[in-house]
């Protein structure tokens, strides 16, 4: 169970998470939808301590995950596993050294520059893209895949990690709608085949209710939202996405309207001052 109480996180004057407070049993598939600048990102960031809460409580089990520090941090960021818009890969590294390099967390740094990967591993890895149907890529190099490609290869990165919780930020905004539908149902069969979480921010709202078991709505840093995807009608989309009007604009779109999603405010800030 991932708890979050009393989470909140500010970027100078604009709060970006107010006061949160969320509770995600083990093996939910649950989508994230709001308006850019709600906070979606900002929340999956905090989770993985890629962003450092100013107040609250984050807990996984008995793990208390805002106390963590060094190789106990390191842990606990390859047991919740991020998948970004962007891929993250690096373009002139083969597919499989890119997926090796998942396991940084527990072959050390030094091991992984070097490319010092054990035979247990590179089998590993071998294994993680033939699920997600790209073993015969593997000695390419990530820089001549798709889109859709590329994202698979960041997918199997995680799955050799091994995670409890995959948080994936905006994972189909930047791919056609053939790949981004490939890309959901990777995710899906893994949340439903290794009882993975999986917390999705979606910015097109057929992709949530098609794949997810549960949707949060978030508007302004806090929840208005949060139940099965039978229940989310008009008035409580209109509470969602607040200024986007009655038709609510791309938000309910088909996966053909799925544009790139505009950077936070205040995860701009961050990232910039990091």
């Amino acid at each position: 169970m991932l708890q979050l109480n009393g989470v909140t996180r500010r970027f100078g004057s604009t709060i970006a998470i107010d006061n949160l407070n969320i509770e995600i049993p083990q093996g939910q598939m649950v989508a994230v939808i709001g308006r850019s600048g709600a906070g979606k990102s900002t929340l999956l960031r905090m989770i993985n301590r890629l962003i450092e809460p100013d107040q609250g409580a984050i807990r996984s089990g008995q793990i208390d995950v805002r106390a963590l520090r060094g190789n106990d941090l390191q842990r606990w960021r390859a047991r919740c596993s991020m998948i970004f818009q962007q891929f993250n890969l690096t373009g002139r590294l083969d597919v499989l050294t890119n997926v090796l390099i998942g396991r940084v967390a527990e072959t050390g740094t030094f091991a992984t520059l070097f490319k010092n990967f054990s035979a247990s591993d590179r089998m590993r890895a071998a294994e993680a893209l033939d699920r997600l149907g790209l073993l015969p890529q593997a000695l390419q190099r990530a820089e001549t895949l798709s889109g859709g490609q590329q994202q698979r290869v960041a997918i199997a990165r995680v799955l050799v990690q091994r995670p409890d919780i995959i948080l994936a930020d905006e994972p189909i905004a930047s791919l056609d709608p053939g790949n981004a539908q490939v890309v959901m149902d990777s995710l899906r069969q893994i949340n439903r085949e290794d009882r993975t979480t999986v917390i999705c921010n979606l910015h097109t709202l057929d992709v949530a209710r098609k794949y997810c078991d549960r949707i949060v709505g978030m508007s302004r840093g806090r929840v208005v939202f949060d139940g099965s995807p039978l229940y989310l009608d008009e008035a409580r989309l209109s509470e969602i996405y607040q200024d986007d009007g009655p038709g609510l604009g791309d938000a309910v779109a088909p996966v053909r309207g799925v544009r790139p999603r505009e950077a936070e405010v205040g995860e701009r800030a961050a990232l910039n001052a990091a």
